[in-house]
């Protein structure tokens, strides 16, 4: 039996399939009062207790939605219901009125569930009254209309709690997916200024050699001498499209950048600088070692760089390890570290791992992260050096 509202009255009405739970409690209470009013003492109307258990029931299907109403009217057919029979027994009476002052403490604000719980402890009040009841007997009913009241306030407060914690956390993933695509955002726009560089090298390799070879053709080979101009002309528009393309990428205020982009050529440099720093790393190579494009080149060396400062900073001190694996259609890239275990090493390396999985991605390899079952933290990239990988 479903007793609590929480957020289904503000979506279901009337006329809906799912408007079937707030049906039970009050079948099950008309079920009850129908029976104990059946069985009564045959000196009373069972017709009319009859009808009036229905009134009192079956407006208790609505609580949810008019949760004031339906106490109202709720104490209105106890008023009833004593009047017709003073002397009834039934459990139905009781357990409906408790149940529609729940509702009221569970679903109303402070005052109106107030008003909520002054309805039936007033008419109780008055009823003991006419009847010359002691004044004990008024704190025992007052207590037991109190009570599921107090229950049902304890309850939204909880509810309450618990939403706020809810919205709390969706707003925080919320910013955390800003912040992440923030990241995503400045690291293309990092790996775009670097391809940049190696770009307008090539462009202007290009440049260069068509101007080259324009100037050693004979004079009678004019058509060729117009054709090589045209893609000499073409390069160096394209040098001057490359400018203005880094003007964009380059963030607010930072130079540009003077010195060649790095590869695996200096990676060594790169090792002799991370040890300086107290982090002992062991570099391993397998397979016949080839030239690399010059964008993979980068990548690699970019990945190899990010990795083993992620381990710097959260491996406290554990070894570090770089395998190179050089296959005929890609480059194999492993970094692991042997750190404190997942709980050290998990989720905590920030936005390193972003820049990584995004110069993955842009030549089409592959990419996985994530802790070590024995302990420590791995890092797997594959690059493609085949054809189509090339910057």
């Amino acid at each position: 039996m479903r007793l609590d509202c929480g957020r289904y009255r503000e979506f279901v009405r009337p006329s809906s399939l799912r408007f079937w739970p707030d049906l039970v409690p009050a079948g099950t209470l008309l079920v009850l009062g129908e029976l104990e009013a059946a069985l009564s003492d045959p000196s009373s109307s069972h017709v009319v207790l009859g009808a009036l258990t229905l009134a009192l029931t079956v407006p208790l299907a609505l609580r949810c939605h008019a949760p004031l109403a339906v106490l109202a009217w709720t104490v209105a057919i106890v008023a009833a219901l004593t009047v017709v029979e003073p002397d009834t027994s039934q459990a139905a009476v009781p357990l409906a009125l408790m149940l529609a002052v729940y509702t009221v403490g569970r679903e109303l604000e402070l005052g109106p569930a107030l008003l909520g719980l002054a309805l039936p402890v007033a008419a109780f009040a008055v009823a003991l009254a006419a009847a010359e009841e002691p004044v004990q007997e008024f704190a025992i009913g007052a207590a037991l209309y109190a009570t599921p009241w107090g229950f049902g306030r304890a309850l939204r407060a909880r509810g309450r709690h618990v939403e706020a914690l809810t919205a709390h956390a969706e707003r925080l993933e919320r910013e955390r997916e800003q912040q992440e695509q923030a990241a995503v955002a400045a690291e293309r726009a990092r790996i775009a200024r670097e391809l940049h560089d190696i770009v307008s090298h090539s462009i202007s390799v290009v440049a260069l050699q068509t101007e080259a070879v324009r100037r050693r053709l004979a004079p009678e080979q004019q058509s060729e001498r117009r054709d090589l101009r045209a893609v000499e002309t073409t390069a160096r528009q394209a040098m001057a499209e490359m400018r203005r393309l880094f003007g964009v990428l380059r963030a607010e205020g930072s130079p540009p950048a003077l010195a060649p982009q790095p590869g695996l050529d200096q990676l060594e440099r790169l090792l002799t600088d991370i040890r300086a720093t107290g982090l002992m790393v062991a570099l391993q190579l397998e397979g016949k070692r080839t030239a690399l494009p010059p964008g993979v080149d980068l990548a690699a060396y970019r990945i190899v760089q990010e990795a083993l400062t992620n381990a710097r900073r959260h491996a406290r001190g554990a070894p570090a390890f770089v395998r190179l694996r050089f296959r005929e259609r890609d480059l194999e890239i492993i970094v692991e570290d042997r750190g404190d275990g997942p709980s050290a090493n998990g989720s905590s390396r920030g936005h390193g791992l972003i820049g990584m999985r995004e110069r993955v991605a842009l030549y089409g390899g592959s990419f996985e992260a994530g802790p070590r079952p024995q302990g420590g933290f791995r890092v797997r990239a594959r690059l493609p050096i085949g054809r189509g990988s090339q910057a």
